[in-house]
């Protein structure tokens, strides 16, 4: 499958100096254990960019879930900011539906804001819900660590797939769609075949509230 995903402008030095602040985070880390490949998700209630409440339960209908754990700030992020918007409008009409949630402490990065949220998905015009994880206690119950961070669910809400969206933060350089093949087989009904399961996600950490 070919989509139309837009090259990062952000240069190779950008992502070396944020790898390399990132060894240096004080702030305190999730404890929870990352949620296991064929749990149930942890259901959710939160407040979208539009002041309303998105739940997961409100995606009963939907055959897949992508939750999508992610923020403004991170050059991560940024960087797969399009290609996650390519992902929906790919597979909206299979029933895919992408929720991203934002578990950053804004004391700790302002551009995490949800009013920087709201004026983000204005700006990106987002085909998704973008929400606000102000207790923080989803992205732990997730077992979240970075931005972005994937868990894909399927129509019981069980955990198929879990972390990267592909291994390359430039689009030229991709060579494994990893959440791309994970969808595939999830739509099939062969998602026993999905492999890896399970991959280590890279960005920047979360910002847990100190």
């Amino acid at each position: 499958m070919q989509l139309n995903f837009r090259r990062s402008k952000l240069p190779f030095s950008i992502f070396l100096l944020v790898g390399i602040s990132m060894l240096a985070v004080t702030a305190s880390r999730s404890t929870a254990a990352p949620l296991a490949i064929g749990a149930s998700a942890p259901a959710f209630t939160l407040k979208n960019v539009d002041g309303k409440n998105v739940s997961l339960s409100d995606y009963a209908d939907k055959p897949a879930v992508c939750v999508v754990f992610t923020c403004n700030h991170c050059p991560f992020a940024k960087a797969y900011e399009d290609r996650i918007i390519a992902l929906q409008q790919e597979y909206a009409s299979k029933g895919v539906q992408f929720v991203l949630i934002n578990p950053n402490d804004p004391k700790i990065q302002p551009e995490d804001s949800f009013e920087k949220m709201q004026k983000r998905a204005q700006e990106k015009n987002y085909p998704f819900p973008y929400v606000i994880d102000e207790t923080q206690d989803i992205a732990r119950a997730y077992g979240a660590f970075r931005t972005p961070e994937v868990y894909l669910l399927d129509k019981d809400r069980k955990l198929v797939y879990h972390g990267l969206i592909d291994d390359n933060t430039e689009v030229k350089d991709v060579k494994t769609h990893h959440l791309v093949n994970a969808i595939e087989h999830l739509l099939a009904g062969t998602q026993d075949q999905i492999d890896p399961k399970d991959t280590k996600a890279f960005g920047c950490t979360i910002k847990w509230k100190k």
